[in-house]
């Protein structure tokens, strides 16, 4: 390897030994030992491409690479950012007002997490599961999440072009949408069955619980003495926001446990004046379920407040932070990650629920069904309940 050469390896070596820092592997003599073995082999790979591939190497796309191949093997929200983006990221500017409504993860390609109530990839028919495999033409394979849901956004009106994929089918589908300012009630609510109010949650923000306390209040009126409360395709959000709906059901006990690096685990925990609706709860949760409406399910759940009919939950409950290298490029890096209240973690694990019922199959461009199994299940699952009573 050439003197020149080496010098762009130990260059390139500082950010991943940050890197390493950050994510945890230098806290003890011999995880660090065993990082600086790694870094060895990375300076030697690096050294027998250039000695050894047939072209000349683009030593940027090569360092970039591994760089974004690093982040990729945390979780799927981890990312390594250009320094581009994070200027824009930095920049502290609103993203453009234009979105389909949908939220992302990554599993090879970018993936569905949930499609928001009544926006456009909703009204086109895409579900949670759906693989994006390309945006505007642009495969998905190499693309971060955090890229994937910028190259969404656009001005109202603008159009953006996804190549869609459902379960195992090979055939690709290609979906036009117009990107809109997606709106619409975060919060609303029915009787569903004599009795029973059911609330829908179809997004979570700063005033939804707010929303919610109002919803029930309503339904309380008109009759209920049960509520069914629906998270499901329910993604994103602030975590307070799933913490301060679950305050308005729990009145004691632990409501999640968050675990920060580099200041350990914390206890959020109820306080006094939560709690105010006491009537019985279930909560329908599914795979398109995530972020700060687990952490609302969880806390229920965990303190024997509601049950949890459905499907298993994603287990996305973590925050990211940017963090910045010497070349102007960045990590953003899961920092935060959250626990249920028996300490079991939510992150990367999700929800089990208390009645598993699984939502049915939909061919990609048929409508969704009209039977809904999920509320059939938890109207059963309450007026057993009140017989019982």
């Amino acid at each position: 390897m050439s003197s020149k050469t080496r010098r762009a390896v130990l260059w390139i070596s500082a950010p991943v030994v940050a890197f390493a820092i950050v994510g945890g592997f230098l806290n003890r003599v011999t995880a660090r030992e065993e990082t600086y073995q790694h870094l060895k082999i990375f300076d030697d790979v690096v050294g027998l491409i250039t000695s050894n591939y047939v072209e000349k190497v683009d030593m940027d796309k090569v360092m970039d690479g591994a760089m974004s191949g690093l982040a990729d093997s945390l979780d799927p929200d981890s990312a390594f950012l250009s320094p581009a983006e994070v200027k824009q990221l930095e920049g502290g500017g609103a993203l453009p007002a234009g979105d389909v409504g949908i939220d992302l993860t990554r599993q090879y390609y970018l993936r569905v997490i949930a499609a928001r109530d009544g926006s456009p990839a909703a009204n086109a028919g895409l579900r949670t599961g759906d693989y994006v495999r390309a945006i505007n033409d642009t495969p998905t394979r190499d693309m971060s999440v955090f890229q994937g849901m910028r190259l969404l956004r656009g001005a109202p009106g603008s159009k953006i072009k996804l190549t869609v994929f459902r379960g195992n089918s090979n055939d690709p589908h290609l979906v036009e949408l117009t990107r809109d300012a997606v709106s619409g009630p975060d919060v609303t609510g029915r009787i569903a069955a004599p009795g029973v109010g059911y609330v829908r949650v179809a997004a979570i923000g700063p005033k939804t619980a707010d929303q919610v306390k109002a919803q029930v209040a309503d339904l309380t009126k008109a009759g209920a003495s049960a509520l069914i409360v629906d998270v499901r395709r329910t993604s994103g959000g602030a975590p307070d926001g799933g913490l301060a709906i679950a305050r308005l059901f729990v009145g004691s006990g632990t409501l999640a446990l968050k675990d920060t690096k580099g200041i350990g685990r914390e206890t959020i925990a109820a306080r006094s004046g939560d709690g105010s609706i006491a009537l019985p709860t279930d909560v329908l949760i599914d795979t398109g379920t995530s972020g700060a409406a687990e952490l609302f399910a969880a806390a229920l759940a965990g303190n024997k407040r509601a049950g949890l009919v459905g499907e298993h939950t994603i287990g996305r409950a973590g925050q990211q932070k940017l963090i910045k290298l010497p070349d102007g490029s960045g990590l953003w890096l899961t920092t935060t990650r959250y626990f249920m209240p028996g300490g079991t973690s939510l992150h990367e694990q999700g929800l089990e629920p208390s009645v598993a019922v699984e939502e049915p199959a939909v061919e990609f461009g048929q409508p969704a069904p009209s039977a809904d199994p999920v509320l059939d299940k938890a109207l059963a699952r309450v007026a057993a309940q009140k017989k019982a009573a």
